[in-house]
């Protein structure tokens, strides 16, 4: 079987990025022929190339609407696409699920969009959602299959009758498997806790709030590390407003994320929209805790009370409640990292996802 990816771009540590790197060489590994196209060729494309999977780009793709591009690009991967003849092409991302079903029209490649997070979802301002809504609804017809990562995503598609109910299927996302990590109490209670938030600096994520919570709770024993890529400057001038910048670390973009991990206590994830974070499962996997806002699909992985905290959608004080009673209680906080990693064993592991993933390619294809 032949399964080519598209995405708009691989320049940066993103979910999507990893999701399509690690897929498609777990699938030459199993016998498969995986190739990849792209806009934005970068880091993650320079790890495709050396795991061996072929790589292509589509020299005007981008994330911005430009008619004169976006065609341009249509009409290049529609080259690719029947120079290549894979037998699925599976598109990540709002603009390459676009471009990927507009360039295979009257092909015989079936097609599968994934939305990592519909651009219509609660948290994006009204007019974009608006727009995005008609735009998935018109080019839903051109594909065989929509993959959302969470079935809050896929239930916010049939709310809006994207597609019929056969059409969409939930698959979770999953993270390749580590060791577990050994965790156990503190030997000096005077070192702080951990704190850790993996996140770009963009407008879907919250940093404003988990500052605003860090601050209510300042003479707490912690210490925080934020870690991504993107414009920092306006939460580190935050920071200094607050007076916080003793106990924030600025990380910047880095690829060692499950290292960093492992040498924390809590992850945060305080965010305005989501789909299905991959960085939950990550922190699953190195057994934290995490406290995350409660939107999309984040409540399908962290089990509130159990495994960590839902927090409401800009509540700085529920935010810093929340961390208070997994700082204050070591007990708690190692039991909740426990039931984490044994949640992530039992329903996140990248094979799980993986083999989803490949049953629906055989599935399409057998039924062609």
């Amino acid at each position: 079987m032949k399964i080519a990816f598209l995405v708009t771009r691989l320049d940066e540590f993103g979910g999507v990025q990893i999701h399509i790197r690690d897929l498609s060489t777990w699938l030459n590994n199993q016998g498969h022929e995986a190739l990849v196209y792209s806009g934005w060729p970068g880091i993650i494309s320079d790890h495709i190339k050396a795991m061996g999977t072929d790589y292509f780009e589509v020299h005007d793709m981008g994330r911005p609407i430009h008619p004169v591009k976006d065609i341009k690009s249509i009409i290049q991967l529609r080259r690719y696409l029947k120079k290549h003849q894979p037998d699925i092409l599976s598109c990540h991302s709002s603009k390459a699920g676009i471009v990927g079903r507009m360039a295979a029209i009257g092909l015989p490649t079936k097609v599968i969009f994934t939305a990592h997070g519909w651009a219509f979802t609660e948290g994006v301002s009204n007019g974009a959602r608006i727009a995005y809504k008609w735009i998935e609804k018109c080019a839903a017809p051109f594909c065989s299959k929509i993959i959302t990562v969470s079935e809050y995503d896929r239930q916010l598609a049939l709310n809006h009758k994207i597609a019929k109910p056969e059409k969409i299927i939930a698959i979770h996302n999953g993270m390749p498997e580590r060791p577990a990590p050994a965790r156990a109490p503190k030997d000096n209670a005077a070192q702080p806790v951990k704190l850790i938030m993996v996140a770009r600096f963009a407008a879907q994520k919250d940093h404003d709030t988990l500052l605003r919570a860090l601050k209510l709770i300042e003479d707490k024993n912690w210490h925080v590390s934020l870690c991504g890529n993107g414009d920092s400057l306006p939460t580190q001038q935050l920071a200094v407003e607050l007076g916080l910048t003793d106990k924030i670390d600025f990380l910047g973009e880095r690829d060692d994320v499950p290292e960093l991990l492992e040498k924390h206590d809590i992850f945060l994830l305080i965010t305005h929209w989501e789909g299905f974070p991959r960085s939950i499962i990550e922190a699953m996997r190195a057994g934290l805790p995490s406290i995350a806002t409660d939107v999309a699909g984040n409540g399908e992985s962290i089990t509130h009370g159990k495994t960590g905290y839902l927090v409401k959608h800009k509540d700085a004080e529920e935010v810093a409640n929340a961390i208070t009673q997994i700082i204050e209680d070591e007990t708690l906080r190692l039991d909740m990292g426990k039931a984490a990693r044994a949640a992530y064993e039992e329903q996140f592991t990248f094979l799980h996802m993986a083999k989803q993933n490949l049953a629906l390619y055989e599935a399409l294809l057998n039924k062609a």
